[in-house]
C-alpha cells in the first residue's frame, strides 16, 4: 500500500513522455488519447497526495519528487500539444515566454534561498494546474483558446508571485504551504491548519 503514491507519482512521468511519443507519430485519433492520458495524469497527480496523506507517509522527499514530476510531465504536455498546435504557441509567444520566465524565477529563487527546488503546493498553485488542464485540452482538441487561455496566463503570473512571496516570507524551507497568509504564521512560530484531504 505505501508503494502506491510514488506509483502515481512516477505513472505521471511514463503518461507525460508517452503523450509525446504519440504526438511525434501523430497517430490516429491523437487528439482523443492526448486528452485521455491528460486527464489520467491529472488525477494521478490529485490522488498521490490524498493516498500519501491518508497512509501517513507525506515526507518531505515524497512532496519534493511530486513537484519535480509535476513540472516533467506538464512540459511534456505543452510539448505535445505544440507539436499538434504549432500556430497557436506562435501567435500567443509572448505569453507563454512571460510564464515560462515567471515560472523559472521561482525556481531560482527557491534554489538561491534553500538550495531546494519548491514544494510548497499552494492553493492557489492548485487551481492554476486545473485551469491550465482545461486551457490544454481546449488547445489540444481546437487549436484555439482565447478567455480561458487569458484566464489561465493571468493566473498563472498572479500564482507564481504568490509563491515567490512565500518563498521570502519563509525562514526555512517547508513544503505544503497553502497561501502567504500561512507562510506569514510560520515567519512569527505559529502552527498552520492544513486541509488533511489536499494539503495536509
Amino acid at each position: 500500500m505505501k508503494n502506491i503514491p510514488i506509483g502515481l507519482i512516477y505513472s505521471r512521468l511514463i503518461i507525460g513522455f508517452i503523450i509525446v511519443i504519440l504526438s511525434i507519430l501523430n497517430i490516429e485519433n491523437l487528439k482523443f488519447y492526448t486528452v485521455f492520458l491528460l486527464t489520467i495524469g491529472l488525477l494521478t497527480d490529485i490522488f498521490d497526495g490524498i493516498i500519501a496523506r491518508k497512509l501517513n507517509i507525506s515526507t518531505q522527499k515524497l512532496r519534493r519528487l511530486d513537484s519535480s514530476i509535476d513540472q516533467v510531465f506538464f512540459v511534456c504536455v505543452i510539448a505535445s500539444t505544440y507539436i499538434q498546435c504549432p500556430e497557436f504557441f506562435q501567435t500567443n509567444s509572448l505569453q507563454f515566454f512571460i510564464l515560462i520566465g515567471i515560472e523559472a524565477l521561482t525556481y531560482a529563487v527557491c534554489y538561491l534561498k534553500f538550495k531546494k527546488e519548491i514544494a510548497t503546493h499552494s492553493i492557489g498553485a492548485k487551481i492554476w494546474t486545473l485551469v491550465l488542464f482545461a486551457t490544454l485540452v481546449q488547445v489540444i482538441l481546437k487549436c484555439e483558446s482565447q478567455v480561458l487561455f487569458a484566464i489561465c496566463f493571468w493566473l498563472g503570473i498572479l500564482t507564481r508571485l504568490e509563491i515567490i512571496a512565500i518563498i521570502f516570507t519563509l525562514k526555512n524551507w517547508t513544503n505544503d504551504v497553502p497561501s502567504f497568509y500561512h507562510a506569514l504564521k510560520l515567519r512569527q512560530g505559529k502552527d498552520i491548519k492544513r486541509n488533511k484531504l489536499f494539503n495536509g
